[in-house]
């Protein structure tokens, strides 16, 4: 449920974002703070995405297990990064009364050494270069299933993200075409898996 979950908070993060800015000017008010919500709630799951791939990954290709903790560790630092440039956000948003207040109090967090690193430019890229790593190496794991589209998705949603943050809803969009297969063929595996093994709940004894 993650795998598609989590790019369609990332989305309709995106679609609040373009609505708030309607008038000229983002924040604070209810789009403000729903919208970072919903992106709040879309990075926490991507936590699990992660942790999925990475699952998936390291089961299936011994060679892969260090690179893939590797990248996993990467991209969960980004994750916790983005979600701690979420929190700021929605805590600046509640306490502006207006847009210029909110500058000044961002203005105010990032003066703070290191939080305008950690939060808002070299933490949250974390997250990018780990996801990609573990998509790209899910696709070496699964050829036939993942093929190259996973990680060509998952550049182009970035890329379009980094050019411009009006793009989030095209980039989240990507994101979901590169997960959600992934999350359904990793659910089918394990009920696959767990027949295998198992034999089902109906399977005869054997001789």
């Amino acid at each position: 449920m993650s795998f598609v979950a989590a790019p369609l908070f990332l989305l309709a993060y995106g679609v609040i974002r373009l609505l708030d800015g309607l008038d000229g000017s983002r924040g604070p008010g209810v789009a403000w703070t729903t919208g970072h919500a919903a992106f709040l709630i879309g990075t926490s799951l991507f936590g699990v995405v992660i942790l999925g791939l990475y699952r998936t990954v390291a089961d299936r290709v011994t060679g892969l297990r260090l690179t893939a903790g590797a990248s996993t560790v990467i991209a969960l630092l980004g994750t916790c990064a983005t979600a701690g440039q979420v929190v700021i956000d929605l805590v600046v948003g509640l306490r502006a009364a207006d847009r210029p207040e909110m500058n000044e109090l961002f203005q105010q967090v990032q003066a703070y050494a290191g939080v305008k690193a950690a939060f808002y430019t070299v933490g949250p890229v974390l997250f990018y270069v780990g996801l990609l790593g573990l998509v790209v190496m899910h696709a070496v794991a699964s050829p036939r299933k993942g093929g190259v589209w996973g990680p060509v998705a998952i550049v182009l949603g970035t890329a379009l993200m980094a050019v411009d943050l009006d793009l989030i809803p095209v980039g989240a969009a990507c994101y979901w075409f590169a997960l959600a297969p992934a999350g359904w063929r990793l659910a089918q595996g394990d009920l696959a898996d767990e027949t295998s093994v198992t034999g089902g709940p109906d399977a005869p004894a054997l001789a």
